[in-house]
């Protein structure tokens, strides 16, 4: 029974979203191929990864997991619903000092057992007036721990101003998901270098930087 609860409540949460947001998937450089990837998107809202969720094709959407962090989606019953029940998300403990596993490896293993992931390097939502926070390292290494595993940008844009901070009520707003073309950490290429590189790469992708947006 909460097994087809969780199917309703994901179906209901895709509906929701495109009526919200009349979201479009962008596929730019990268075609919707039913392979295991690692998504990597800018974050601004707690809604981005049901974003890039609605507007992949179900047969990828069906094996495609966020990361995300334990301590906001084991809050309560509900988010722990959503989050361990509908999106089947990596919960990852970012407390250092708590977690009893290490990310980089549940992340991999994850990956081991098929799966795609959603995750966004910059750790925490952007609610500043810069396009991106620097990323963390945590990209490079999981790249580094599954090389042929393919890492693709995804920017989401305008869901920041159908939900804006402060706001209960969405609102109705043309989001776009624009999706990049695949990227592979070089064999003697820095942790340094890489996270510039993943970073121009998803910046490439924003309308601002003359990324589709149509």
């Amino acid at each position: 029974m909460k097994q087809g609860l969780a199917r309703l409540a994901g179906t209901a949460i895709v509906l929701f979203a495109r009526f919200i947001t009349a979201v479009r998937g962008i596929w730019q450089g990268i075609e919707p191929t039913p392979k295991e990837r690692i998504y990597f998107a800018n974050h601004v809202s707690h809604g981005d990864f049901i974003l890039i969720w609605t507007v992949l094709p179900w047969r990828l959407r069906r094996r495609t997991r966020p990361v995300a962090g334990s301590d906001y989606w084991l809050k309560t019953p509900l988010k722990r619903f959503i989050g361990r029940d509908v999106f089947d998300a990596v919960l990852i403990d970012r407390n250092p000092e708590t977690r009893a596993a290490d990310p980089i490896q549940t992340m991999a293993e994850a990956l081991d057992d098929g799966a795609s992931l959603i995750l966004f390097p910059e750790g925490t939502r952007n609610e500043t007036d810069a396009p991106l926070l620097p990323f963390k390292a945590g990209l490079y290494h999981l790249g580094k721990s599954r090389p042929s595993i393919e890492m693709i940008p995804v920017w989401i844009n305008n869901l920041n101003r159908v939900m804006p901070k402060g706001e209960l009520v969405p609102i109705p707003l043309i989001c776009t998901v624009t999706f990049g073309a695949p990227l592979h950490i070089a064999v003697e290429e820095s942790k340094v270098d890489f996270i510039a590189r993943a970073e121009a790469a998803l910046l490439a992708l924003s309308p601002d930087n003359g990324g589709k947006d149509t």
